[in-house]
């Protein structure tokens, strides 16, 4: 919950000037809060940059003030959801049932819904990463059927906004956990091509050496986004 309308278009065309005269190897979606979505899109239009929101409602519309549907961030041009942030999760009590819902409403309305698994601190000291990791994937990915569009986001919850971050070693070996799962519910190739991002942490001097780990493939970034040369440095990585 960062920059106004007039920030947040600033912010954006900053970091399409910076990645136009260096231009990166990598697909860019910036994920606004929603009343930014409108400025964000001009200072984007007619680049590569794509558009994402942080959230929406599972519902096409009705009586659910203050909530914004598929249909209309659909319209205003985004192309990414983020479902299941652990932001959302830990203060607005979302469940894998309410979450899921979500994932099913975005890939109904052609939407890539980028769904965020973590675990916090005392779930890995209790050796619990993969058991949390596994319900969340079961509960949120319940009755999709083709996961073409899917983007999952593994965030370490202990690691968001604290300045820790996953060793390399300990982001892949729970991003090839994941792969893994997602092979054995939808098949080798299909596993083998959803993107499995990082996210906890992500900063220009930690984002190379991520990057190189085989089954992460980006990065899901928060605090560096709101810096043009943070952000800049880690999409060029």
């Amino acid at each position: 919950m960062y920059k106004t309308p007039a920030q947040a278009e600033q912010l954006a065309a900053g970091v399409r000037q910076a990645l136009a005269e260096n231009t990166p190897d990598a697909e860019v979606v910036l994920c606004p809060p929603f009343v930014d979505l409108a400025s964000v899109r001009k200072a984007v239009a007619g680049s590569e940059i794509k558009l994402g929101a942080q959230n929406l409602y599972p519902e096409e519309e009705g009586a659910f003030t203050g909530e914004i549907s598929p249909s209309m961030l659909e319209e205003l041009g985004v192309a990414y959801i983020i479902v299941g942030h652990s932001e959302r999760r830990r203060y607005f009590q979302e469940s894998d049932e309410f979450i899921n819902r979500k994932v099913l409403a975005a890939l109904k309305h052609r939407l890539r819904p980028i769904l965020c698994v973590g675990e916090t601190l005392a779930e890995r000291e209790a050796d619990q990463t993969e058991q949390r990791i596994e319900t969340q994937l079961s509960g949120g990915l319940k009755d999709v059927p083709d996961p073409s569009g899917l983007v999952i986001a593994y965030e370490p919850v202990w690691a968001i906004g604290t300045g820790k971050n996953a060793t390399p070693e300990q982001a892949q070996a729970v991003h090839l956990f994941i792969r893994q799962w997602l092979a054995q519910k939808f098949g080798g190739r299909p596993a083998e091509e959803i993107r499995i991002q990082y996210g906890g942490s992500v900063k220009p001097d930690n984002v190379r050496t991520l990057m190189t780990r085989p089954d992460i493939d980006g990065a899901l970034v928060g605090g560096a986004s709101l810096s043009v040369e943070s952000f800049a440095a880690i999409v060029r990585g």
